[in-house]
């Protein structure tokens, strides 16, 4: 079909009523839901979509390619992480030239040790349109190589063991779990995680011993509050198997030894409202991150033998207001501290007995984080420093000599010299007075001058935060003239718990006036041109994306949500929907009335309105576990019934991925070139296919494909946590 055809889908309005006790709510589109992914109509929807959308990117098809060529030319294709030690061998993940996967392998501490592969995950990957490994662990002997692997992209995981001395796979097969686990110490029991099929919540911690049947593995735990999700793992000190439950604001972590064939787990604190803990072990202590009376944390030594008195808590770490610890790595001699002030991440490391250390910053705005340090008897901490300017750098730090060591510094090929780019970390004052951080990235030579187009981003929900990290992909925007900045809006907790507690439940609209307050600020101090703005966010941070679509869309050039969360409130009511009771405590339950109606006045779905929208690329993926396809596509439908103009939009969906995109390394980048190039086009002022022909019809039918010849192309790249 030529591109003078061009029409979009029509998804047709079909009656359907949302019952809840506060009020019904029309739904036109709820047919496009279907949990079993295999309704033909609604399929050939999706695929229609997705057809209108590649067949509108057509003619910058060529700038897709190219900005993906940039983007695949700046990665060094045969590169190796950094080694790390752990029980007598040095464990490393590489690429080769050319292929999609990394490849798994270690070596024994010694000079002429070879190569042992633990897993080839291109040979693993073979026939599977998607493959992610979810987490790997070698037993005690070193001799069984456990892991996790997913091939639809719906985070159901399969188990599996390797025998690492002979290469073959067991017998042994457990679907649908969740990616962690944990040995025991007789080399021969796993611990792992039972989901939930439907809300795929792990609900429960079984055992397996080798060689049997995985139907008749034992129960020993199971989680009854649906609030409530579960982890399982070792304790660094081996000699603990440690189990948590934790919800989005309370935790409860229970102990058992991992030479204790009865497992006679017990609790290290019982869970209540509003207490968050996280624990590891060391020298007959545990050592637990709290909230406890510290709004921003402490660390605490609790003594093993009955660590839920607190009258016997030690502080490590104390409280202080102004810094918020985020998490910690502990070692025989010393612990090292990951914690946030000033907006940004920093590290300290302290002997356990002595005052801390700052590990040194190079740039304005940057963030660190620890690296692989498996082993407790070492003086020396690995962790990552990076920067919107400089590349993820790998240190040793030795907290004998003081001595700082560079391991590596991600290669980036071609003509990139980190001295042609500049950074800068300002501050905006929102609308009630509170200072928001934001961090800008752009190449020297740019004139604050009001000219420029600018690339904003934020995500602001779950407490988790935009750290201002480096991305060769970025160059490509930067070296066009393109401004890039993250606005850490509330309801991350880059400026501790209280700017996460500020964004979320009744205080959710201070995520989306602050990002608008943050848009106005910048074109104001001129740091782009008022119609060459585009706004970009995933997950919830996809919900931003719609809620600004529909509040202040007039101040936006273009707008990008990926896999977005945008019927909240359906979503909501429905426990059905997998992960939604665990969102309780972030949105607030809809079945009590003050939160739906304030859910209600800002979801993105129901506050589509007749009015013009920018343009809008909006992805998604068939088997996202997250956020279910069926929310964008509903907004989309709902969007192109009511919007008054013609603007581009498109929703491409991903029909083999899940929430995080394509699964490979260079497909991966194809989806940000896609982005990329719509952006591009609207700060150009370019075409998208026949936006005429879009114009001269009230649109096509479902079963209308728009352009068979169009290339396939997927864009779901921003993934900042589960919404």
């Amino acid at each position: 079909m030529s591109l003078s055809r061009i029409k979009p889908p029509r998804a047709p309005a079909r009656p359907h009523r949302i019952v809840s006790p506060h009020g019904v709510r029309e739904d036109a589109y709820y047919w496009l839901r279907d949990d079993t992914r295999s309704n033909a109509e609604v399929l050939e929807y999706l695929r229609a979509e997705t057809a209108y959308a590649e067949a509108l990117l057509a003619p910058h098809k060529p700038l897709m390619d190219q900005l993906y060529d940039e983007m695949v030319g700046r990665l060094k294709q045969d590169d190796t992480s950094v080694p790390f030690r752990y029980r007598g061998y040095w464990y490393t993940t590489r690429y080769e030239t050319g292929l999609e996967y990394p490849i798994l392998s270690r070596r024994r501490d010694a000079s002429d040790a070879p190569e042992e592969i633990l897993l080839d995950c291109n040979e693993l990957a073979a026939g599977s349109s998607f493959f992610m490994i979810g987490s790997t662990e070698v037993s005690p002997d070193n001799r069984l190589l456990a892991y996790t692997e997913d091939r639809v992209g719906r985070r159901q995981y399969t188990l599996r063991i390797k025998d690492l001395t002979t290469g073959q796979l067991l017998p042994d097969t457990i679907h649908n779990v969740e990616a962690s686990f944990a040995w025991m110490d007789d080399n021969r029991t796993l611990l792992y995680i039972e989901k939930d099929p439907v809300t795929l919540l792990g609900r429960r911690v079984r055992r397996h011993v080798l060689g049997t049947d995985p139907a008749q593995d034992t129960l020993v735990y199971e989680e009854q509050d649906e609030a409530f999700d579960l982890f399982v793992t070792r304790s660094k000190s081996e000699q603990f198997i440690l189990l948590g439950a934790e919800s989005t604001t309370s935790s409860e972590w229970h102990y058992a030894s991992t030479a204790d064939a009865d497992l006679k787990f017990e609790v290290i604190a019982p869970r209540e409202p509003d207490h968050e803990y996280q624990v590891d072990h060391l020298d007959g202590a545990f050592i637990v991150r709290t909230n406890w009376q510290a709004e921003n944390f402490r660390i605490v030594r609790a003594p093993a033998d009955h660590p839920s008195d607190r009258t016997q808590w030690r502080d490590v770490v104390p409280h202080d207001p102004e810094v918020f610890i985020h998490a910690f790595e502990i070692f025989r001699d010393f612990i090292a501290v990951s914690e946030r002030s000033g907006g940004l991440m920093k590290l300290r490391v302290q002997r356990w007995d002595g005052e801390p250390h700052y590990l040194a910053a190079d740039d304005p705005t940057y963030t660190m984080r620890f690296s692989s340090n498996p082993e407790l008897d070492t003086t020396k901490l690995r962790y990552v420093y990076t920067s919107l300017t400089t590349p993820a750098t790998t240190y040793e730090w030795d907290i004998e000599t003081g001595e700082r060591t560079l391991l590596k510094q991600e290669p980036v090929l071609g003509p990139f010299d980190p001295n042609d780019y500049a950074s800068e970390f300002i501050w905006v004052t929102a609308r009630d007075g509170e200072r928001v951080p934001v961090s800008i990235v752009y190449r020297k030579g740019f004139e604050r001058n009001g000219t420029a187009p600018l690339y904003l981003y934020a995500y602001g929900a779950y407490g988790l935060c935009s750290d201002p990290t480096f991305s060769s992909a970025r160059l490509s925007l930067l070296d066009r003239g393109v401004v890039c900045a993250i606005a850490h809006v509330r309801g991350g907790q880059e400026r501790g718990r209280r700017w996460y507690d500020e964004g979320r439940l009744l205080k959710k609209w201070n995520t989306f006036n602050d990002f608008i307050d943050v848009t106005d600020e910048l074109i104001a101090r001129k740091y782009c041109a008022p119609n060459k703005l585009a706004a970009v966010g995933g997950s919830a941070g996809g919900m931003l994306i719609g809620v600004i679509a529909n509040v202040a869309g007039h101040k936006y050039a273009a707008l990008v949500a990926h896999v977005p969360f945008v019927d909240i409130v359906t979503t909501m009511l429905d426990d059905s929907i997998p992960l939604t009771t665990l969102e309780y405590d972030e949105w607030g339950n809809p079945h009590e009335k003050q939160y739906y109606e304030y859910m209600l006045s800002y979801s993105p779905y129901d506050n589509v309105r007749a009015q013009p929208y920018p343009p809008m690329l909006v992805t998604t993926g068939l088997w996202d576990s997250q956020v279910q396809y069926f929310e964008p596509a509903k907004w989309v439908a709902k969007l192109r019934a009511m919007r008054t103009n013609d603007a581009p939009l498109l929703l491409h969906v991903d029909m083999e991925a899940g929430h995080g995109g394509k699964s490979g390394r260079y497909e991966h980048l194809r989806e940000i070139a896609q982005e990329y190039a719509f952006v591009l086009a609207v700060f150009q002022g370019l075409p998208f296919g026949d936006e005429a022909a879009g114009r001269s019809d009230g649109g096509a039918d479902v079963n209308d494909r728009a352009s068979e010849a169009a290339p396939r192309d997927t864009a779901v790249h921003l993934d900042s946590g589960a919404a």
